[in-house]
């Protein structure tokens, strides 16, 4: 049972209950709820030794504070702690009161300037008056009428440019609301050409363009004959055009394109490691773009043109995704038409744009990318193609690139068959067309200075601009000789001859290969020796002959490795 409080009435402890309800008439001017019947009492009970009791009970919130409060017994010291309790609790409430008022007055400032905004707004539009921002939304909602676009498209824009309308024009936001509106309004989603039906006319341009190649030839116009008979869009072929530099892919994508009436877009993939490379970025990263298949037919404004990609067999990979795997779904005429870009976050029918892809070889080509592609082999050019090729083509459009077109200069036939054999190495055209630059431009160069210039560019005219040759080419020898025997050789620039030599001399029965000889090409020379061996008695060869001898076997040029499927 507690004991009872004595009274003491002195004037130190007055004061202590003077502050006391001083703090607590503090507590209701800050607004801190309490119960109605606390006020009533507060105000009515004038004995300090309840009141103590009272305001502890109410006001102060720890309850080990409390607890002192009950076990003192001393009025003066009940409140000297009491006092120092409630002044800490009035910190902690102003504290948070400050705090509380801050926020609602940042609120406040927001809610009255959106009101405002909409009250502008409201009064502009009463006017028939536009702000910047409120321009551009009409701008964009005009362009969005007039856009045949899908559906979920449609509804996607039209959802952003209300978004548009309530973002303050000074966000980041804002800008990239905009971007992505404006992108998706240049997107052609129903832009096309119209192809060229005249089978004829394509025929000529694909002639008039390319020597030979028939094959790729015969398949656009198979293409377009099918085209003209449907009366109606079909599924474009994918391409894929393989070969070694220099054979005219590239351009060959250009004239496909000439030929049916077609915008041309190329797009380098060699070295991409990227994914969003070809679906493009999320639109939460900063700096978003689409990828650059949808940049592609942005760039021309049309869904059905000639789309090269070029250099597929260069395509790499890394953490940041598999390019290959996306261009799977690109390349793939059954779910091309519902292309999903990240960042257009919509699909878009690829099935109108006729893709061409390039490749140099085949192996390294993803084996499900490889699959849906209908490869057309490009091989190199023959010495009399490329004659054919620099007459038709190269030669006059050098002539016409470095200004000497009108000033009558021919080459003869084995000026060109010298630079194609002595000063380029090559299955394409690419360095042939550079070495007749070369000639050209010291041609230009006498016509300035005006020295006499050659009009007929012969084979000692080609020795005195180009120099020494470059290349010497491998020749048969008229007559065997023993130990010697010429191999056929397969390289990227065309077919070569490959003399191997061999020897005997004592020894210990022990074969010798040297020349940088692969594993195929070894087993091959061991075959040889073993059928050797087995044939001996027919070949007049005595058998000791091989117990007693080494046989020492050289392939020239050492320094270049020499292997392959065919070197059996």
């Amino acid at each position: 049972m507690l004991q009872e409080i004595p009274l003491i009435e002195d004037e130190e402890t007055e004061k202590l209950n003077t502050t006391v309800r001083m703090q607590v008439e503090k507590f209701i001017q800050l607004g801190i709820p309490l119960p109605t019947a606390f006020v009533v009492a507060a105000t009515n009970i004038s004995k300090p030794e309840i009141q103590t009791d009272l305001f502890a009970s109410y006001l102060l919130s720890s309850t080990k504070q409390k607890q002192k409060i009950l076990e003192e017994n001393n009025l003066k010291i009940r409140l000297k702690k009491l006092t120092v309790y409630l002044g800490e609790e009035l910190k902690r409430f102003e504290v948070q009161s400050q705090i509380r008022d801050k926020v609602q007055k940042e609120v406040g400032k927001t809610q009255r300037e959106y009101y405002l905004r909409q009250q502008l707004k409201a009064i502009k539009n009463e006017l028939g008056e536009f702000d910047e921002s409120m321009a551009l939304t009409r701008e964009l909602e005009k362009k969005l009428q007039k856009k045949k676009m899908p559906k979920e498209a449609r509804g996607k824009v039209l959802k952003e440019i209300e978004r548009l309308e309530n973002i303050p024009s000074m966000s980041p936001e804002y800008s990239y609301v905009r971007t992505y509106v404006e992108l998706m309004l240049d997107v052609p989603w129903s832009e096309k050409t119209k192809d060229v039906m005249d089978l004829k006319k394509a025929k000529k341009i694909l002639d008039g363009d390319h020597y030979d190649l028939e094959k790729v030839k015969t398949h656009i116009l198979d293409y377009l004959a099918v085209r003209k008979l449907k009366g109606k869009s079909t599924k474009g072929p994918i391409l894929c055009f393989v070969g070694p530099p220099g054979v005219g892919k590239t351009s060959l994508g250009q004239s496909i394109a000439k030929s049916l009436g077609r915008k041309f877009v190329r797009m380098s993939i060699g070295g991409i490691r990227d994914e969003a490379e070809i679906r493009g970025h999320r639109r939460t990263y900063v700096g978003a773009l689409p990828g650059r298949i949808i940049q592609g037919l942005t760039q021309v404004g049309t869904n059905n043109p000639v789309f090269m990609l070029d250099e597929v067999d260069k395509v790499g990979m890394d953490y940041r995704g598999d390019p290959s795997s996306a261009l799977l779904e690109v390349l793939d005429p059954e779910q091309n038409n519902s292309f999903r870009d990240h960042y257009l976050e919509v699909p878009f029918d690829l099935s109108n744009t006729m893709f061409i892809t390039t490749a140099n070889i085949l192996d390294t080509i993803h084996p499900a990318l490889r699959d849906r592609m209908e490869t057309i082999e490009i091989p190199g050019y023959s010495s009399e193609e490329k004659i054919h090729i620099a007459e038709k083509f190269l030669i006059p459009k050098q002539l016409k690139e470095q200004g000497i077109e009108k000033y009558n200069v021919k080459f003869t036939g084995e000026a060109i068959s010298l630079i194609i054999e002595e000063y380029t190495r090559e299955a394409g055209v690419r360095n042939l067309e550079r070495e007749i630059a070369n000639i050209c431009k010291k041609i230009a160069r006498e016509i300035v200075e005006g020295k006499r210039y050659p009009r007929n560019i012969t084979t000692e005219r080609v020795r005195d601009f180009l120099g020494v040759s470059k290349i010497f080419p491998s020749e048969i020898e008229d007559k065997n000789r023993v130990g010697v025997a010429t191999g056929l050789a397969y390289t990227p620039v065309g077919g070569d001859i490959l003399l191997i030599e061999s020897t005997y001399y004592g020894g210990s029965g022990e074969l010798i290969l040297t020349g940088k000889l692969g594993d195929v090409m070894q087993e091959s020379a061991k075959a040889a020796i073993s059928y050797i061996h087995s044939r001996a008695k027919a070949f007049g060869i005595e058998d000791k002959l091989f117990s007693k001898s080494d046989i020492h076997i050289h392939v020239p040029a050492g320094a270049v490795p020499k292997d392959g499927p065919s070197a059996a």
